[in-house]
C-alpha cells in the first residue's frame, strides 16, 4: 500500500474502543501535586496540558489532539523554596542524607526501588502515551532503568569495599573515601525520560547529595506515581521536584549560586546558559550529555548487508530520536548507489503506526514543531539537489513522520551539520576517507562514530584517527550507550563528564581523605573509632 498522508492517517484511533485495554489510560492526570521538603504539597496556580502525540482521527479524516493530563507550572519564588530546602537537608555536608552510612543509603535506594517496581504498568502506559514510545520499548526503559539502579548499587558495594581499609605511606595513615557534592540539580530528557534521568538521579542520590528534580517538557507525568515512593524512601528535602517552564524556573536556581551540581542531558545551547548563570562557576560540577551527530562511514569493502542492517536500527529506533543515533552516513562513492538502493528498500518494509500495535517501527513524534523542522530540511536537501530515495519518505500526518532516506547530502545543507533527531536519514558519498575524517574533525560534536569496513589495516587506521575524535568508535555495528558499564561520555559539545554505572558514582562526589601521622596516641585512637563504629565515614566494615 502506498505511503500517503490518508493512509498514514488511517493509523490513528478513531476512538478508545480502536486502542487494547491494557493501553487505555483510564481517565486524564491531572496532576496537582508537587514534592518539597518532605510532601506532596498542592498546587493552585496554573498549569500545562500535556497533549499525547497519538490524536484521535475524526470522522472527516481530521487529527483532534488528545488531552491525556496537565502538570503544575510552578513560579519562581516556588522553585526556590525547593532549592531551599535541598540546601537545609545537605547542611553544608551535615544533614541526615550526606552523614548517613552508604549501607543505610543503600538500603533507602533498594527502597525506592521496591515501590517503583510496584507501580510499572501505571508508569510505561504513560510513558508510551506521553512520548510515542512503542510498547515494547517503554517495557524496556523500565526494567533498563531498574537494572541500571540495581548495577549501581552493587558498584557502590565495590566501591565501598575497597575503601574499607587504611592506607600507610610515608608515616602517614589514611582512608580515602567518596563524600557527596552537595546539591544537585537534575534535569533529564524527553526521549529516555525515566532512563536517562535516572541515570544521573540515582547516582546522585546514593552518594550522598541532596536532589533538585526537574522532569522534561515532555515525558512528565510518568514521574508523578514516583513521587509518594520518593517521600517514602528518603528523608525530608533529599527529593525535591521542580515542575514548571524551564526559562522560568531555572534561571533563579543557578543564579543562586547554592547547585553544587549540574547533571543535565540536552542542548549545549542550554548547559551553556546555565552554566554562565552560576555566580561561581569554578565551584558548579557539571555532568552533561548533550548534542550530536553520529557519522557511520562506509567504506568500499564494507559488509554492506551488515552495514544496511545496522544503519537502520543506528538511524531509526524510536524514529531516529536518540543523541546516539546515526545521524549521517558518508559512503565511499563506489557503493553509495547500492548502499542506499539497500537501505531504501529496508526502510520501506518498517512499520508505522500506533505505539501499542505488535511490530510496529514508526510512531507519532512528541515535539509538536518537529514534523515542520523535518519539512524544512528535505525541501532544503531537495532545493540544492538531494533526492528522497524511499517511496513516501517523508510523508506526515500530524505528528506521525515516515522516514526519509536522503541522497546526496553535501556541504551546505541543513542536514550536512544539524541534528536532526527525527526520522531522517541523510547519506552523503566520499572519493577519499580523509573526506569523511575531515567532516567529523570540523564538527561541533564528538560523542561517537561508527566505521564499517572489512580491510584490517584501513580499520585501524581510522580507528587510531578517530578515537581522539570522539569518545566511542563502533565496528561495524551502529552507534549505542549501553552496556551500561561502558562510559557515556563525548568529546567537543557533546559531553562533559562521563556516565556509566561505574562512573556516574565518581562524577557526583569527590574522593576525601582522613589523614593522621602513624604514632600509637593516633592509631588507638583511630581504633577506637573504628572499633566502636563512631563514625560513619571513617569505618571499616565491609558491605556484603
Amino acid at each position: 500500500m502506498p505511503v500517503t498522508t490518508e493512509s498514514l492517517t488511517q493509523l490513528f484511533p478513531p476512538n478508545e474502543a480502536a486502542i487494547p485495554e491494557a493501553w487505555r489510560l483510564p481517565e486524564p492526570l491531572h496532576q496537582r501535586q508537587y514534592l518539597l521538603d518532605g510532601e506532596l504539597r498542592e498546587w493552585a496556580g496554573p498549569t500545562q496540558e500535556v497533549v499525547s502525540p497519538m490524536a484521535e482521527r475524526q470522522p472527516d479524516g481530521s487529527l483532534k489532539p488528545r488531552i491525556i493530563g496537565s502538570y503544575p507550572l510552578l513560579d519562581e519564588a516556588e522553585s526556590l523554596k525547593a532549592l531551599d530546602a535541598a540546601v537545609r537537608a545537605y547542611d553544608h555536608g551535615r544533614g541526615e542524607w550526606p552523614t548517613m552510612s552508604v549501607a543505610d543509603r543503600i538500603a533507602a535506594v533498594e527502597k525506592f526501588t521496591r515501590l517503583i517496581v510496584a507501580r510499572k504498568a501505571e508508569i510505561v502506559r504513560l510513558l508510551l502515551w506521553e512520548i510515542g514510545k512503542s510498547a515494547a520499548d517503554s517495557e524496556k526503559e523500565f526494567d533498563r532503568t531498574v537494572d541500571y539502579i540495581r548495577n549501581t548499587i552493587n558498584s557502590l558495594k565495590d566501591l565501598d569495599r575497597d575503601s574499607s581499609r587504611f592506607t600507610i605511606e610515608e608515616g602517614i595513615i589514611g582512608q580515602i573515601r567518596r563524600s557527596p557534592l552537595g546539591v544537585v540539580l537534575c534535569m533529564g530528557p524527553f526521549n529516555y525520560p525515566l532512563n536517562e534521568t535516572f541515570c544521573m538521579l540515582i547516582p546522585a542520590l546514593i552518594m550522598g547529595n541532596t536532589v533538585l528534580f526537574k522532569p522534561p517538557k515532555h515525558g512528565t507525568l510518568l514521574h508523578f506515581p514516583l513521587l509518594q515512593a520518593f517521600t517514602e524512601a528518603f528523608p525530608k528535602g533529599v527529593v525535591n521536584t521542580v515542575y514548571g517552564r524551564g526559562n522560568a524556573v531555572v534561571p533563579a536556581l543557578m543564579s543562586s549560586g547554592k547547585i553544587d551540581a549540574l547533571g543535565l542531558i540536552g542542548s549545549s545551547r542550554v548547559a551553556d546558559s546555565l552554566k554562565k548563570l552560576h555566580p561561581k562557576s569554578n565551584r558548579l560540577r557539571a555532568i552533561l550529555g548533550l548534542d550530536a551527530k553520529n557519522v557511520g562511514i562506509v567504506m568500499p569493502d564494507a559488509d554492506l548487508e551488515v552495514a544496511v542492517k545496522e544503519a537502520l536500527l543506528g538511524s531509526l529506533s524510536f524514529n531516529g530520536q536518540r543523541c546516539t543515533a546515526l545521524k549521517l552516513f558518508m559512503v565511499h562513492e563506489h557503493i553509495a548507489e547500492d548502499f542506499v538502493q539497500r537501505l531504501g528498500a529496508e526502510i520501506n518494509k518498517l512499520k508505522p503506526g500506533m505505539p501499542w500495535e505488535a511490530g510496529v517501527n514508526i510512531t507519532p513524534l512528541p515535539e509538536p514543531h518537529k514534523p515542520s523542522y523535518l519539512s524544512e530540511c528535505l525541501v532544503d536537501a531537495q532545493s540544492k539537489g538531494a533526492r528522497i530515495l524511499n517511496e513516501g519518505g517523508g510523508t506526515a500526518a500530524g505528528p506521525l513522520v515516515y522516514p526519509a532516506l536522503v541522497y546526496p547530502v553535501k556541504e551546505g545543507m541543513k542536514l550536512w551539520r544539524e541534528e536532526q533527531f527525527g526520522p531522517v536519514v541523510p547519506v552523503a558519498s566520499f572519493a577519499h576517507v580523509d573526506e569523511a575524517i575531515q567532516y567529523i574533525i570540523d564538527s561541533d560534536h564528538g560523542q561517537q562514530v561508527s566505521i564499517f569496513g572489512s580491510e584490517s589495516r584501513e580499520v585501524a587506521d581510522l580507528i587510531d584517527q578517530l578515537v581522539n575524535q570522539v569518545s566511542r568508535v563502533n565496528i561495524n555495528a551502529q552507534c549505542q550507550r549501553g552496556p551500561d558499564t561502558f562510559p557515556f561520555t563525548g568529546r567537543k559539545d557533546s559531553a562533559e563528564g562521563t556516565l556509566s554505572v561505574y562512573d556516574a558514582l565518581r562524577s557526583f562526589s569527590i574522593r576525601t581523605v582522613v589523614a593522621t601521622k602513624q604514632t600509637d596516641a593516633n592509631k588507638h585512637l583511630l581504633n577506637e573509632i573504628v572499633d566502636g563504629q563512631e563514625s560513619s565515614f571513617l569505618s571499616t566494615r565491609f558491605i556484603l
